[in-house]
């Protein structure tokens, strides 16, 4: 053809297929043949020119791959860097990862473990991109007085950008997003959840933008998490990763090979299919958009850069386990009260899911929301009472006073409850925030329904419900003993480790943590420090100035803190390097978050300690909390691999070098 001609059109009527394909080929031909000049042109003075070897062509695709490494400009790449910080070699080559990452896919995760610096290699990559950032974080992790804050690395680095608290993401949508290129996001991971609003605002702030998702533990439960932080900057059904056009099939083809299999019942099978469904994920999906590496592959690689930093990483011992024994009449009691409040027929949790008892059919949905309330309920109590007899007896007492008044209400005639309300305690029950759901219990924000609306059943299981409950409570009540608190005096009192050393203390229970701190203080005669939801921003500068190795001014008032899941995350803790899990969280990857608050490249130990206070085999029979904690902390390992052994000593220590390896120029 030698003059252009355009036919771009959508055409579905076999009529229009067939004029179509007529024009096509009377144009055809018209066709003039390209003489042999044009040919030799091509030939010599273009690419196809047949004197590039192979081996040129394949140096030209390493160096389009490898451009901006290869032409590296350190002068420009470390403007504004700050006096007293060290270039390192390994937090150098991540940022060149992920600028190529984001230049091509649009999003990056920044996913090494836990302590190797990801706030200062962000601050680092934001120095090289154009536009205006925002950074989206905790509250800790924006405070000034923390100095591991976004805020105070990016004013090191000379870095303008706003920040918002990963609450108030409606404030940010308010103020307008258009006003943002790149977008850093601080423990992605609490983004794994397509269907609440969070995840929904943060979608519509993340659209257009350059996104970097800054998280050691992208994989929490399932590889639906990892899928749901890809949708950030990819889209599900019409990715740009190369063979995996859609994203949503992908993932859940995956998931659904584990569909029928039992974690404890079908462990092998399940972890082969685990095993194999990783490494295609990684394999296909996460090596275009992740840079994550270990310890070990970084003194790999980065060896000889860190021995001339004078930088070296601490042992970390395996994992030290306590056990503690229950007396024949604890014992006893223990095995009642499981079986009581797992027992349908005499605890129906029928408070926690009313709407099931309405006259009125109820949509599928619903009913299978309000049996998930009940089953988070059971869980609930079954956690409390494996974390402390003493958070057992409060959140038994709070069951009873929340029954008593739903009763009265419903003999004056009404019937309280929100189905708002209580998607929230859903969506903090997937974050593990035990202590948050509390709250939302005592506040009792609910709407009104008019108890005729509703069978007599409801009236009849309540009070069996409460009658339940202060049988339990009668039992619990001649009980002012606790085993596990005295074997953890005992273990402390005779470990030259956890005698001699700063010890960090973590507990999902507030109430726990209150009943730890009277206790240690009493048997150890010892300053406690005592950190939770609901502490000061006075009860922080304590932490940071007694147990942050970086704080500006530090103090030793404190050998001993006692904290939530709070302290978990943000907050460095390297002035101690022993972790004691009193414990274990429902979700495990939350103790990489812990003992990564004390695996610092900046520490100055050798060794790190890690001990875990296991359930009891009466109570983790009904909730399988020990074989859920190892099984997913095994998914996380087969799909990213870790430095570190964390819950038992069986687990594998594995690298799979998720990120380019060009370390020299």
């Amino acid at each position: 053809l030698v003059a252009q001609r355009e036919f771009n059109v959508q055409l579905k009527n076999s009529a229009d297929v067939k004029f179509a394909l007529e024009k096509f080929e009377a144009l055809w031909k018209e066709a003039v043949d390209i003489s042999d000049y044009y040919i030799e042109i091509i030939k010599t003075k273009t690419f196809l020119d047949d004197s590039i070897t192979p081996y040129q062509l394949y140096l030209k695709f390493l160096y389009e791959y490898f451009k901006a490494e290869l032409s590296f400009n350190e002068e420009l790449f470390y403007k504004n860097f700050p006096k007293g910080f060290m270039k390192l070699k390994y937090q150098e080559q991540a940022v060149l990862n992920a600028r190529r990452i984001l230049d091509e896919y649009g999003g990056v995760f920044l996913a090494d473990v836990v302590g190797l610096g990801k706030t200062y290699i962000s601050a680092l990559l934001a120095n090289q991109l154009p536009g205006r950032h925002l950074v989206i974080a905790s509250p800790a992790l924006l405070d000034k007085d923390n100095p591991n804050s976004w805020p105070n690395v990016f004013h090191d680095f000379k870095i303008a950008a706003e920040f918002e608290s990963v609450g108030k993401l409606e404030k940010i949508i308010e103020r307008g997003t258009d006003r943002y290129d790149n977008v850093f996001i601080d423990e992605a991971h609490k983004f794994r959840n397509e269907a609440n609003i969070s995840y929904e605002l943060l979608s519509r702030i993340c659209a257009g933008k350059k996104v970097i998702l800054v998280t050691a533990t992208p994989l929490n439960n399932t590889p639906l998490d990892i899928l749901a932080q890809i949708k950030l900057f990819q889209k599900g059904k019409n990715s740009t990763i190369p063979g995996i056009k859609n994203l949503d099939y992908f993932f859940s083809s995956l998931q659904r090979k584990l569909k029928n299999l039992d974690r404890k019942k079908d462990y092998d099978q399940y972890m082969a299919i685990v095993k194999e469904n990783s490494r295609l994920i990684r394999e296909r999906v996460l090596k275009h958009i992740m840079v994550r590496r270990t310890r070990k592959e970084i003194e790999n690689y980065f060896g000889s850069d860190l021995k001339v930093k004078g930088l070296k990483f601490p042992e970390v011992a395996s994992p030290i386990p306590i056990f503690y024994q229950l007396d024949p009449k604890l014992d006893k009691i223990f095995l009642e009260t499981i079986k009581l409040i797992t027992d349908k027929t005499a605890f129906t949790y029928a408070r926690y899911m009313p709407l099931l008892y309405l006259k009125e059919e109820l949509p599928e949905f619903d009913k299978t929301s309000q049996r998930n309330l009940g089953s988070f309920m059971k869980t609930l109590l079954v956690k409390r009472l494996e974390s402390s007899f003493f958070a057992f007896k409060q959140s038994l007492a709070r069951f009873i006073d929340s029954y008593e008044n739903f009763i009265k209400a419903y003999e004056k005639g009404s019937v309280y409850f929100s189905k708002k309300y209580w998607n929230r305690v859903i969506e903090y029950f997937l974050n593990d925030d035990f202590d948050a759901i509390q709250k939302l219990i005592d506040q009792e924000k609910a709407e009104e329904y008019p108890a005729d609306a509703f069978s007599p059943k409801l009236e009849e299981d309540l009070q069996t419900d409460l009658n339940t409950l202060k049988k339990i409570k009668s039992w619990w009540d001649g009980i002012n003993y606790d085993p596990k608190m005295d074997k953890f005096i005992e273990e402390i009192k005779n470990s030259d480790i956890l005698s001699q050393n700063k010890l960090i203390i973590f507990t999902e229970s507030k109430e726990t943590a209150e009943y730890l701190r009277e206790n240690l203080r009493k048997h150890l005669s010892e300053k406690v420090l005592l950190f939770h939801g609901n502490s000061t921003q006075s009860d922080l500068k304590t932490v940071i100035a007694n147990f942050d190795a970086r704080a500006r001014n530090k103090k030793d008032e404190y050998r001993l803190l006692v904290t939530t899941e709070v302290l978990s995350e943000g907050i460095n803790l390297h002035r101690s390097n022993v972790v004691i899990n009193y414990d274990l969280p429902w979700n495990p990857t939350r103790m990489i978050q812990r003992v990564g608050r004390i695996n610092r490249v900046d520490t100055p130990f050798d060794k790190i300690y890690t001990y875990n206070f296991f359930p009891t085999e009466q109570s983790n029979d009904i909730i399988k909390l020990k074989e859920a904690a190892i099984a997913k902390i095994n998914y996380f390992i087969e799909m990213l691999g870790n430095d570190a052994k964390l819950l038992t000593d069986g687990e594998e220590i594995k690298s799979f070098e998720l990120f380019n390896k060009l370390t020299s120029k």
